[in-house]
């Protein structure tokens, strides 16, 4: 393990570096975050802050194929880049057309269901993943190679939006998306898989430094994105779907906030929410800071990851 941390270090150190000269280009051309009308007063003053700073997160995925170019390695950082650049797309739509609205949803679904069926294509046929969802130790649900491919491609393009929706707040993405990283570190027997994860971690620190509260730069969709779909991918790859809504807690509760919302306000004109994501409900009901959310969704985030890792223990591994 620790010939793997010394990479992590590398990817920190790279990352907080390398930021601030990041985010002066980025403010020098321009690419800047436009606030939807709607949002709360003390998120108008964002107006204006960096945008597209989950580029910096890609210093990941160069030090994971410099020290280990396999080709697990490799699908790891295809699948990350590949959702990156959804989001980008929609970044840098916002910063340069200063549209808060980004690109249409039509189009982002049209390349996640693209890019997540082709990953998954891959991942079934050359690295071996079978069509099973591992239930405890001496039960599988062994589902037709059709029904899992369909099931599976909406759980990832589902999952990605999720997480996309968690990054609405200053350092909240970050701070929840470490445990969930964590996780796979403690359960996998791939080298592959515990060093992408320990140099995303060692990544997600850096990038923390400028973002938690007051945000000097923002993740935007080109981080969220890519950090939805990698974590999506490893549930696949270390068969544990059926783990995903415990581990993915937050990010399912973001994204069920936002379908109640519509759902309630659509059929009874009445709002269950001050505002979704739910983030915002916290914030304008109770009066919570942005660190307060930040830090009990992190707190929260870790619970979930260590209820996960219980049942793999116990249930997976008796």
């Amino acid at each position: 393990m620790i010939h793997q941390i010394i990479p992590a270090i590398i990817a920190f150190i790279l990352v907080s570096v390398l930021s601030p000269f990041f985010i002066a280009l980025l403010r020098r051309l321009k690419l800047l975050q436009p606030i939807r009308k709607e949002l709360p007063t003390n998120h108008q003053i964002k107006k204006g802050t960096p945008l597209m700073f989950g580029i910096i997160l890609f210093v990941g995925t160069i030090v994971s194929l410099i020290f280990s170019p396999t080709p697990l390695m490799y699908f790891l950082a295809t699948t990350y880049i590949l959702f990156s650049f959804i989001g980008f797309l929609d970044d840098f739509w916002k910063a340069s057309r200063q549209d808060p609205g980004g690109v249409s949803g039509k189009t982002k679904l049209f390349f996640q269901f693209l890019f997540t069926g082709a990953l998954l294509y891959y991942v079934m046929n050359e690295l071996g993943i079978d069509s099973t969802i591992r239930i405890y130790h001496h039960f599988s649900l062994d589902l037709p190679m059709v029904v899992y491919f369909s099931v599976i491609t909406l759980f990832v393009v589902g999952s990605a939006n999720a997480i996309n929706f968690t990054d609405g707040l200053d350092g909240l993405l970050g701070v929840v998306a470490i445990p969930t990283y964590f996780f796979f570190v403690m359960i996998s027997d791939k080298s592959e898989v515990q060093l992408f994860c320990l140099i995303m971690i060692g990544c997600l620190l850096g990038f923390l430094i400028y973002n938690i509260f007051p945000a000097k730069a923002f993740m935007g969709d080109t981080g969220s994105l890519a950090i939805g779909g990698s974590l999506s991918f490893l549930a696949i790859i270390e068969k544990v779907e059926i783990l995903i809504p415990v581990l993915f807690f937050i990010y399912f509760a973001e994204q069920l906030s936002v379908i109640l919302q519509v759902a309630s306000y659509k059929l009874s004109g009445k709002r269950i929410f001050r505002m979704t994501p739910i983030h915002y409900h916290y914030g304008l009901k109770y009066g919570w800071s942005e660190t307060t959310i930040v830090t009990v969704f992190g707190f929260v985030s870790w619970i979930c990851t260590l209820i996960c890792f219980a049942y793999w223990k116990l249930v997976f591994h008796p």
